[in-house]
């Protein structure tokens, strides 16, 4: 489909061709290129982010932006899992595969700039640390050396309820923790805890039973890194869109320069949005083209 609409439109293809730079002329740019060089009246960058590099993915339209001037925002791997390291990380690589539904959030709503992230999504713990849905999301709002805060029973409070069965369940307490949460977990959670799996629930004194409550409902653990760019589905960061006409796509400071989709420091949640942005922008930057 994208082949016969661009034939449709007179679309000339050169590929494969590698672009080395994008230079003003007089009137409109020259693109210099591994086939030689063009002369233009004017250039889109669509060049993509730096994610996922084993499909060609490289920093040209980065290169091109601070090369005519413009404002660069810090460019981070985005929609990507979260590794831990050592110890903390150290009860819970037996889980890997395991996946529930949680939430989690991160961040801090004060403060200048300050942006906090809260979804309720799928998780799934990995050898190397927690991936799925929520991860995913909540990794483009967390800043390192942060913690990230992970509900694993948003609709109880679990402390509460154990202490409430105290009186009436004779069963173990992994047994009672096994009616809502995944086996492996919950043993992975106790023995993180120091609690063993066999202990009854009667016999359990009701702090204790609160730490094991904040442990579940309050799960706070700081992420050593991610997965980085090879895992990434995309990039955080770009060309400043302040730098950029928002009804165009075109650089304020040079005429005939555009730059469209994972390029610009636009990010979309999971689910579409960051195509969504490519087409729309692409689209944004095809119609000024037209009427100019």
């Amino acid at each position: 489909m994208l082949r016969a609409e661009c034939e449709l439109g007179g679309v000339q293809w050169w590929m494969p061709c590698k672009v080395a730079e994008v230079r003003k002329l007089d009137a409109g740019f020259a693109v210099d290129t591994d086939a030689g060089e063009l002369e233009v009246a004017s250039v889109v960058v669509a060049t993509g982010g730096l994610s996922i590099p084993k499909i060609g993915a490289t920093d040209i339209g980065y290169r091109i932006a601070s090369s005519f001037g413009l404002k660069l925002v810090e460019t981070r791997p985005g929609l990507v899992p979260l590794t831990f390291d050592g110890p903390s990380w150290e009860a819970f690589v037996p889980l890997a595969g395991i996946a529930l539904e949680v939430e989690v959030s991160t961040g801090s709503a004060k403060g200048k700039g300050a942006q906090r992230g809260h979804f309720r999504e799928d998780l799934l713990f990995t050898h190397r640390g927690l991936s799925g849905p929520a991860i995913l999301q909540i990794s483009s709002y967390w800043q390192p050396g942060t913690p990230i805060m992970i509900d694993l029973l948003p609709e109880m409070d679990i402390a509460e309820t154990l202490i409430g069965l105290k009186k009436t369940e004779k069963k173990q307490l992994g047994n009672v923790l096994g009616q809502w949460l995944p086996a492996r977990l919950v043993e992975g959670l106790l023995l993180a805890n120091g609690l063993a799996p066999d202990a009854r629930l009667p016999d359990m004194a009701d702090a204790k039973l609160r730490k094991l409550g904040d442990a579940i409902n309050r799960w706070a653990i700081v992420p050593t890194g991610s997965e980085g760019y090879k895992k990434a589905e995309v990039t955080l960061g770009g060309v400043d869109t302040r730098e950029l006409s928002q009804q165009t796509m075109m650089a304020n400071k040079v005429p005939g320069l555009y730059f469209i989709g994972e390029t610009v420091d636009v990010t979309g949640w999971l689910g579409g949005y960051n195509f969504q942005w490519a087409w729309a922008s692409g689209v944004a930057a095809g119609l000024a083209l037209a009427a100019a």
